[in-house]
């Protein structure tokens, strides 16, 4: 049996998951520092992360709302453990929504730093099913093939796991950022016919636009958002 480094949580290989794929939602996102302030003003550095994590929770409601109950997060800094969080406060009111936590390796979150350990710890243990596409303890990510017991392919391997076990992608994902793992995971899920929604700063800059640096002006707006799982691929 394997068991996460973190919290101690049993985790399972995830070729032995079954998915309901068209009731499943993945997340894939930046990590917190490709959150450059509106205006580039360090006065809004906090307004415009709350505003991409809104923006995050806002589209998760929509999908349950829509009537996606199960989300696989792989556990990365950033845009996964925000999503997490958010979802494990979801599931003290509805019970039929469940948490996928998917982690590349075990080792995976040696350098996490601030207070994602602490979350990481959190959501591993309210997750209803904690999984590894993995199963080596000792191997670690490097980019060399034959550099010891490491992987290049660690989290390509994870990306790709949890697009094939979803229907649908939500993502924070920033223009022009086409070097990043999140924009492997999205080419990846248009290929696989995935129905995508996401949004990026320039998104999150035109709200702050409209509704300055006042959080409750911009929690309404994107509470009268039009769900974009209505809307056509």
């Amino acid at each position: 049996m394997l068991f996460s480094l973190d919290s101690g949580v049993e985790v399972l290989p995830a070729e032995t998951y079954e998915a309901d794929a068209w009731r499943t939602v993945c997340f894939t996102g930046h990590r917190e520092t490709s959150v450059i302030p509106y205006l580039k003003d360090p006065a809004y550095r906090g307004i415009t992360l709350r505003t991409v994590q809104l923006m995050l929770f806002r589209y998760i409601d929509m999908a349950v709302e829509y009537g996606y109950r199960s989300f696989i997060s792989g556990l990365a800094v950033g845009t996964d453990l925000w999503a997490a969080k958010y979802i494990l406060n979801k599931k003290r009111a509805d019970k039929n929504i469940r948490l996928i936590g998917v982690m590349p390796y075990l080792r995976h979150a040696e350098r996490f730093g601030g207070n994602y350990k602490d979350i990481l710890t959190d959501v591993e243990k309210g997750a209803d099913l904690l999984l590894t596409t993995n199963t080596d303890p000792m191997i670690v990510y490097g980019k060399s093939r034959t550099a010891g017991n490491s992987s290049p392919d660690l989290y390509r391997a994870r990306n790709y796991f949890m697009v094939d076990n979803a229907s649908a992608v939500i993502s924070y994902f920033n223009e022009g950022s086409f070097k990043s793992g999140t924009y492997q995971t999205l080419n990846y899920a248009v290929r696989q016919g995935l129905k995508i929604r996401r949004f990026g700063l320039n998104e999150a800059y035109s709200v702050i636009e409209e509704c300055g640096a006042d959080i409750d002006s911009i929690r309404r707006k994107l509470v009268f958002m039009e769900n974009v799982f209505d809307l056509p691929y």
